[in-house]
């Protein structure tokens, strides 16, 4: 044996990788808040033909932070949340009933496509 093969570690993974079984495919996974808020807060600010700069400065808050949460990629506190959505002409509890709507509008339609939320439905509906 080299003395190179001698120095490579074996690696052993501690969970196997599951290999692509043959069936249903895997549940759609839950919206998460940040990117509904942000889908909010931007369809909200697009629809009033405003810019990013200008809300962000109304706002109080940089124009770089306000994009990364509407695009889903910052967890913004409610006090940020608070300021954007005045900025747009709405209240916190707006926001929070539009993120609402939304939310059950994705996750009605993740059960439409997926075959294990639908039967889990059918099961609570059943019981």
């Amino acid at each position: 044996m080299s003395s190179h093969a001698q120095n490579r570690a074996r690696v052993i993974p501690l969970r196997p990788v599951p290999a692509a079984a043959p069936g249903p495919a895997p549940a759609a996974r839950e919206p998460l808040w940040r990117d509904v808020v942000g889908d909010v807060l931007r369809r909200e600010r697009l629809a009033q033909e405003r810019t990013l700069k200008d809300v962000a400065e109304d706002a109080r808050i940089s124009m770089p932070y306000l994009s990364e949460i509407e695009r889903g990629r910052k967890e913004a506190s409610s006090e940020v949340i608070a300021a954007a959505a005045r900025s747009l002409g709405l209240g916190l509890a707006d926001v929070l009933s539009l993120a609402q709507v939304e939310i059950g509008r994705r996750c009605t339609a993740a059960s439409r496509t997926s075959p294990a939320r639908a039967s889990l439905g059918e099961v609570r509906l059943a019981a």
